[in-house]
């Protein structure tokens, strides 16, 4: 058709680059822990006690808690931490000093916000 303008084309066929950007690859910064130098796989815990291996406080401990959890995070953390509050359930419920089964639930789920009875009916559908 006579009327259509030809597409303007690329005006240079490899992208310019500063001599800081060549390598590309990304700063350690971003990609470290920001917790702590020891890796986040160190703080493990298992029943019946669920006591952190390295440092020694309840588990998920404050360390593990406080890696950041986004959205894509949450997703791969629900199925596995929903098998350990079950686990943790039959471990920690009944003991005369323990937590009650929603603060079982809402220890092991933290990174979700759930509430009182929210907690409760995911204690019952765990059992």
């Amino acid at each position: 058709m006579p009327d259509e303008k030809p597409m303007p084309g690329p005006t240079s066929a490899v992208p310019r680059r500063s001599p800081e950007r060549s390598k590309n690859t990304a700063p350690e910064s971003r990609w470290s822990p920001r917790t702590a130098a020891v890796p986040l796989s160190a703080h493990v815990a298992d029943g019946p006690a669920w006591i952190c291996a390295r440092c020694g406080h309840d588990w998920p401990c404050p360390t593990l808690r406080a890696a950041p959890t986004d959205a894509v995070r949450r997703a791969t953390l629900i199925p596995e931490f929903s098998r350990l509050t079950r686990r943790a359930l039959r471990d920690l419920r009944g003991r005369a000093d323990g937590p009650t089964p929603p603060e079982i639930v809402k220890r092991f789920l933290w990174f979700l916000p759930l509430s009182d009875d929210e907690a409760r009916a995911i204690a019952l559908r765990l059992r």
